[in-house]
């Protein structure tokens, strides 16, 4: 157990030390105060502050932001618990520098990893977890902010291949042959309803999303959300005014649990919940015990996760414009970092512009992380006018960016260096390239979970990275679409789905590298075996060739590379043109040259990667 005590706990000694504390602490006595005095009447031991929100969001929206309320601390992950006496805050090491920065010595910073099962673990220590009706940190918080007052946007025709009232009996059919029959499906992600009724809203920041719970069963559907939101166009769109299994009956987004406590106390009823995204409050009115069904993740995630054929073309379509953004922006710098006057902070902003100007754009898909030199080495770094740092042609340069457009949702990384690289940053770039060229090009069977491998050229040299591989991309929703992706408990990957591929390499206090591209699944042919699929990059944007060695490449990864250009600029020649972008075109085919053969030893590594990683994949199968 590791633990850093910022201070004593008694309040009076924190007060008298706030004086010298950084400046960008955030002096909680009060809040802690308040929040004490309300859990004495209740007689609670500890009180837990999760990082997220009723729907367990990786996102959320700042009325939601309780621990950053009581700790200061404002990092995406942690818990934070207080007692009578103490007050401590679990977070991952990538945050362990901010929350010493920002939360004062009322606080106990725990270096350990957040218990991912409170009740298991109290059990063995002799307490109990116990439920309040009441959240009493929204009693404290006296300016929490209200909920925007936006309207929801219902999605045009043009980005639609299937009516809600299709994903309805879709759903309905998949309920219908589970066999444990279950009478009703709980909804409780926001991405969830969001996606069940072809609707976006604006209630979290980068994600289109709206407070919402669905209850649908085989004959009705329940969509709780602010009602005062709801038009009239959209009572029509939504059936709304009558009854029956494709009429929407509205109700007040705080009647779920009431609602839900009724339906649950009819006879002969089972309630289907995806673990991942169903509070504590919805789970424990589910009883007894045969009247609750679960799953990691619930049939719409799972259902949302393959994109039919328009998803899949408006979503390639999206990734061409945004391919035009970046282009702007790498041009823009190229020509602007020798003058010294361009920092972080200008590229962040001059790369949201350029995306602001391309059809369809609703905002950037997540704050964009642009670091130079030493900061790129933080993987989740985003600059602020106290941080941002000067561009130089002496440093290396990250920015990981994405835009929201109505088509789709982007994301994409692109590191570059306007001067001179060292052999280090040079061999690191290259076998992360190397990396991402394997994953894009491997072949596998479907069903694959997890084919993580692009590591192999990086552990032959010593190099290797400490964050997710890929994650699964929406069609305009989050930008982190789960549960596709690269981590252990996404679900099989099967052809139609989106997902990120992100190898990097990060050397403290120096420099950053990620190369990160969006690709689809898609099936292949293959000389014996049938349904094998492979992945089929979408982001269109050439890599920097002053930091690729062509002597570590394979032919394989440069024949790989060199196809990859071609695809560049089939695609993104005519649309420049379109745009009148010239400056632009000639820049993309000036960086999309093909690189010629060098022959190298590395094919020996690519070349028998498909014989030694796929059978470790196959071992995933389910």
């Amino acid at each position: 157990h590791s633990s850093q005590t910022i201070c004593s706990f008694n309040e009076t000694c924190c007060m008298s030390f706030l004086q010298y504390l950084p400046s960008t602490a955030v002096n909680t006595t009060l809040q802690l105060q308040e929040l004490r005095e309300r859990m004495l009447p209740l007689n609670i031991s500890a009180y837990i502050i999760p990082g997220t929100d009723a729907h367990l969001s990786e996102y959320i929206a700042p009325r939601d932001a309780r621990m950053a309320f009581m700790t200061g601390f404002t990092g995406s992950a942690g818990t934070a618990v207080v007692t009578q006496t103490k007050a401590a805050l679990w977070t991952d090491s990538r945050y362990w520098v901010q929350a010493e920065r920002q939360m004062d010595c009322n606080w106990e910073l725990e270096k350990d990893e957040t218990q991912g099962d409170y009740g298991v673990n109290l059990e063995s220590s002799n307490r109990s977890l116990k439920s309040i009706p009441v959240n009493l940190v929204d009693q404290v918080w006296k300016d929490r902010p209200s909920i925007p007052p936006d309207n929801l946007t219902l999605l045009p025709d043009r980005v639609i291949q299937r009516s809600w009232q299709m994903k309805v009996e879709q759903i309905r059919n998949q309920m219908r042959d589970n066999p444990y029959k279950p009478t009703a499906l709980l909804l409780s992600a926001l991405d969830e309803t969001a996606w069940l009724f072809n609707l976006r809203g604006s209630d979290i920041p980068y994600n289109p999303f709206f407070y919402s719970y669905t209850l649908l069963t085989i004959d009705e559907i329940w969509l709780f959300l602010h009602t005062v939101r709801v038009t009239e166009e959209l009572k029509v769109y939504l059936n709304a005014s009558c009854e029956g299994p494709l009429c929407v009956q509205l109700k007040s987004y705080e009647s779920i649990l009431d609602h839900l406590k009724t339906y649950v106390a009819q006879p002969d009823i089972k309630v289907w919940i995806g673990t991942e995204y169903t509070n504590y409050a919805l789970y424990e009115v589910i009883t007894p015990a045969d009247k609750l069904m679960t799953s990691s993740y619930s049939p719409v995630l799972t259902t949302k996760a393959v994109k039919d054929e328009t998803e899949q073309r408006i979503l390639r379509e999206a990734h061409v414009r945004d391919a035009v953004a970046v282009i702007q922006l790498l041009m823009w710098l190229e020509k602007t970092v020798p003058k010294g006057k361009e920092t972080e902070l200008t590229a962040a902003e001059y790369v949201n512009m350029c995306r602001g100007k391309q059809k369809d754009s609703r905002g950037p898909s997540f704050e964009t992380i642009s670091a130079s030199g030493p900061n790129a080495a933080l993987a989740h770094y985003s600059p602020t006018e106290a941080t941002s740092r000067r561009l130089t042609v002496d440093e290396m340069y990250l920015v990981d960016s994405g835009g929201q457009y109505l088509d789709g949702t982007t994301d994409i990384t692109r590191t570059v260096h306007w001067g001179t690289p060292t052999a280090l940053q040079k061999e690191a770039f290259t076998r992360v390239l190397m990396g991402n060229i394997e994953i894009s090009r491997t072949i596998f069977p479907s069903g694959t979970r997890e084919p993580h491998f692009s590591i192999c050229h990086h552990f032959g040299v010593g190099l290797n990275y400490g964050h997710g591989t890929g994650h699964g991309v929406g069609n305009y929703f989050g930008v982190h679409e789960w549960p596709v992706g690269f981590q252990g408990n996404n679900i099989p990957f099967r052809a139609g789905m989106f997902t990120s591929i992100e190898p990097g390499y990060y050397k403290e206090n120096d420099f950053g590298i990620r190369i990160e591209d969006v690709a689809v699944i898609i099936p292949v042919q293959t000389k014996y075996g049938q349904d094998y699929l492979t992945f089929d990059t979408v982001s269109l944007v050439p890599y920097d060739r002053k930091l690729i060695d062509t002597s570590l490449l394979s032919s394989e990864q440069l024949q790989w590379l060199n196809k990859y250009y071609k695809t560049i600029r089939r695609l993104l020649g005519p649309e420049l043109d379109k745009q009148g972008l010239n400056e632009e075109k000639d820049w993309m085919f000036r960086n999309t040259e093909p690189f010629m053969a060098s022959g190298s030893s590395a094919s020996v590594c690519s070349s028998s990667l498909t014989l030694i990683v796929l059978p470790v994949a196959l071992f995933h199968i389910v």
